[in-house]
């Protein structure tokens, strides 16, 4: 281990009691503290202290590299805390880490939870549409909050999404002589003097959050009615095969529901369109079910747009295939690379049948239809049939 510079140390609202003896005698030892400051005034540490800069920025301490540094961070700094934007820039004998229990951690033994039963957010700076992937019937999660503000933004949030039910524990000031618990439902927030540092655990209700099967319903979206419908894309997704991690590259978008869905299911995704008002439409999306850390949308003709970005896992192309579309991906794309393609017009049936015929892979035709009304009676009606061609590169 060496003998490293920077100490990042753990501190919760027990102060200094809380603190193990390396913790403390790391904090002894250093000749300047970062922190925030709250955690200055319980370290008790006089002029040594230095608050973080306001918009943050781990520069004025990446600054001292070799002086006797300390850095103060709730609980786990390693747990939506400052320890992960520091080390990125040091060697891992430059820093030693100093945890206490999280904020997420005193909140379960708080409650009685179980950790691996619960989610666990950090909402500082991340919008609330975050959560709603993770809703679900009776799920539990625990959410560290922006200000004292934010619960009530958050309940409001919760009861527009069919959570009006939910139950919220307010957490202030966990862990101290201050620690304060206060149990409301979201629809009848009324909780006043809210005092900063704050969680709140949410007890979700029945028949909430999305389905996890593929293919959303339609009215899910915001679209112009060019969006690849429920049945084709939940056998669309099935072709992608969605995995955690994976970028996906989305061409001729639409609504971006294919890259809504993708990345639901834990990838990222890239949403090409050259259309200017659908391009508003994905970004609506993208908002709507906070997902602007996975997904992004890029506006203009995808051949000239794909080469300026990350090269993907797999390739969806919705907007109807070109030959030299799939030229420039061809010639683009490494090998193993997954590429997935649906046509509804006989010129595009025409090109994938081709594209199968050289490349292997698998080639498909959907026919689905659906009851209408009929006079006084039902009829079956046809949409148009979709083939989808999909290969490994």
């Amino acid at each position: 281990m060496g003998d490293p510079w920077l100490s990042i140390i753990g501190l919760n609202e027990d102060s200094l009691d809380g603190l193990s003896p390396a913790s403390r005698a790391a904090l002894d030892a250093a000749d300047i503290v970062f922190g925030g400051p709250r955690h200055l005034d319980l370290a008790q540490v006089g002029s040594r202290g230095r608050a973080w800069p306001v918009p943050f920025s781990t520069t004025p301490v990446l600054d001292l590299r070799g002086q006797r540094v300390a850095v103060l961070a709730s609980g786990d700094p390693f747990w939506h805390g400052a320890g992960g934007s520091l080390v990125r820039d040091l060697k891992r004998d430059e820093w030693r880490a100093y945890p206490a229990p999280s904020t997420f951690t005193l909140a379960a033994s708080a409650l009685g939870w179980r950790m691996e039963e619960i989610t666990c957010h950090g909402l500082h700076a991340a919008p609330l549409a975050r959560l709603r992937g993770v809703l679900a019937p009776f799920g539990r999660m625990i959410c560290l909050m922006r200000d004292a503000d934010a619960p009530a933004e958050l309940a409001a949030w919760l009861t527009a999404q069919g959570a009006g039910k939910a139950t919220l524990t307010l957490m202030e000031r966990l862990g101290g002589p201050h620690e304060r618990l206060r149990d409301v439902t979201a629809d009848a927030f009324d909780l006043k003097d809210i005092i900063a540092p704050v969680a709140v655990a949410v007890a979700l209700p029945a028949n909430v959050g999305l389905s996890r099967a593929s293919g959303l319903p339609d009215d899910s979206f915001a679209h112009d009615g060019q969006l690849t419908k429920q049945p084709v894309r939940a056998l669309t997704l099935s072709a992608l095969a969605p995995r955690k991690g994976a970028l996906l590259w989305d061409i001729g978008a639409g609504s971006g529901s294919i890259s809504v869905e993708w990345c639901l299911a834990g990838g990222r995704a890239i949403a090409f369109e050259q259309h200017v008002a659908r391009t508003t439409n994905i970004r609506r999306n993208i908002d709507a079910f906070g997902l602007s850390h996975r997904m992004k949308a890029v506006e203009g003709r995808a051949a000239d747009c794909v080469v300026k970005e990350p090269l993907p896992d797999v390739v969806f192309i919705g907007g109807g295939a070109r030959k030299p579309l799939l030229e420039t991906l061809y010639a683009l794309l490494p090998a193993g690379t997954r590429l997935v393609s649906n046509g509804v017009t006989l010129e595009t049936e025409a090109l994938l049948a081709e594209a199968h015929a050289v490349r292997g892979g698998t080639l498909m035709r959907f026919d689905i239809a659906q009851a209408t009304p009929l006079g006084p009676m039902r009829g079956w009606t046809a949409s148009r049939p979709i083939v989808q061609w999909s290969v490994n590169l």
